[in-house]
């Protein structure tokens, strides 16, 4: 990787924004100063007071790979990923077939290894009857434990209280939850199958997946980790009561108990249902805008601890089909920053604010090392914004697998013009210009 200096940029960190350069040496920032002195035989990039942010780190994404190559893979999510600026993820077991050992998950690392550009991790799934398994997984190499406590794509539903009781009671690690109660979500479909039969309208999904069913999961969810003192990490909120459970006063690197909430449920509500349907359909669903009122004030108010992506990609063609068929999940790492940047110009969201919810925090809530800021010694993990750029996201531009987004045709301002990712430069200015693989994640286990 080649030794640089970036200089003249406004660098976003720890709450401030300063102007300065950053020396990046040996995959590291060796040094950030307002004016870096070093050799001219080092090669040097003129900013021009564009931004630098910390690489995103995305704590949910599905690369679908093994088993669902069809629709996407390590090696071309993990484009769009650094596209983005996301340098780091954190992939969903949920695969097929999916990773419920240590042994089919060490095979997804080794995937990675060789395809992925971006740095990686992937969760150990649970089921009904692999504990003593997922009470192996190393902590130290693995970011946590997977639990679906409500069924999504694929079939890996946690719904037996004494399996439950055991992974909380007994886990070393963070564990991850999907939390929708499986028995609401039934009864509703049901009453909506005997009314429209296979052919639900689409606006019926988040009265199906509604705020009941989000709220007895994930009541049940922060119920079992205060009881047993279990670190939980509860994924895509939805809904304005869940947040009644989660505490805004404890400083993040204190808390046991955290909360993330997706970039698609802060931009999307249930009024973008009839003009796109299916694209949007997701589990936990899109809810209302009053729901996304109170996801936004909860993110401020620091209830919500980290804006993910949950990145769900399925083909157009499946897609296509009827309420009943077509798979919940959508396309987004691509643009997950793009999109927070539209709230940074509207004034809901300010670019430190930003930086803490899809940089630092992930970094803390999982306890990665030397990742997640931009401080001398850390891994040179960065994203090189042009903030004031107008654009249309277009499909020619898109690095998925699928070749669709929900997001074709939206005009927004400010664009990813560089990802570095261990110092080495792999996205320019629309460009892929490096194959070389990122690193495996490694996590400071829990005391």
């Amino acid at each position: 990787m080649q030794e640089r200096i970036l200089r003249n940029g406004r660098i976003v960190n720890r709450g401030q924004i300063v102007e300065g350069d950053i020396w990046i040496k040996d995959g590291r920032i060796k040094q950030i100063a307002p004016l870096i002195h070093a050799p001219n035989s080092i090669h040097e990039v003129d900013l021009h007071g564009r931004l630098i942010f910390p690489g995103i780190i995305d704590d949910q994404v599905h690369f679908r790979e093994p088993g669902l190559t069809h629709k996407a893979q390590i090696y071309t999510e993990s484009r769009a990923a650094v596209a983005g600026g996301t340098t780091s993820f954190m992939e969903m077991p949920n695969t097929n077939p999916p990773a419920l050992t240590r042994e089919l998950l060490e095979q997804k690392y080794d995937t990675a290894s060789r395809d992925s550009i971006a740095n990686y991790s992937f969760f150990m799934g649970t089921s009904n009857d692999n504990l003593e398994e997922v009470l192996r997984t190393d902590p130290v190499n693995v970011c946590g434990i997977k639990i679906f406590m409500g069924s999504s794509t694929g079939n890996m539903l946690v719904d037996d209280r004494r399996t439950l009781d055991n992974l909380f009671s007994r886990s070393h690690m963070l564990i991850a939850t999907h939390c929708e109660d499986e028995q609401t979500i039934n009864e509703h479909l049901e009453v909506y199958k005997a009314k429209y039969g296979d052919d639900i309208p689409f606006v019926a999904h988040p009265l199906i997946r509604d705020d009941l069913a989000c709220y007895r999961s994930s009541s049940m969810a922060v119920e079992l980790a205060k009881q047993h003192n279990t670190r939980l990490h509860i994924l895509h909120l939805t809904t304005a009561k869940e947040l009644e459970l989660f505490d805004h006063t404890t400083p993040l690197k204190q808390k046991r108990i955290t909360a993330e909430v997706c970039v698609h449920h802060l931009h999307f509500s249930s009024d973008d249902y009839p003009q796109l349907g299916s694209l949007i359909k997701c589990n936990p669903a899109i809810k209302s805008p009053s729901d996304r009122k109170a996801l936004w004030q909860g993110l401020l108010e620091n209830k919500l601890d980290i804006i993910a992506t949950d990145h769900a990609p399925h083909t157009w063609d499946e897609k296509q089909q009827n309420y009943m068929k077509a798979p919940s999940g959508l396309p987004l790492v691509q643009h997950a920053l793009v999109l927070m940047l539209q709230e940074v110009h509207a004034g809901k969201l300010s670019l430190e604010k930003l930086v803490e919810k899809m940089c630092h925090a992930p970094a803390e809530c999982f306890r990665i090392p030397d990742r997640g800021y931009l401080d001398e010694g850390a891994f040179a993990d960065l994203v090189v914004v042009d903030p004031e750029t107008k654009w249309t996201i277009q499909k020619e531009q898109l690095f998925y697998k699928c070749k669709w987004s929900p997001l074709e045709g939206v005009n927004v301002k400010g664009r990813v013009d560089q990802t570095y990712v261990n110092g080495n430069l792999v996205f320019d200015h629309g460009q892929i210009v490096s194959e070389k693989p990122g690193q495996r994640l490694v996590f400071t286990p829990l005391e």
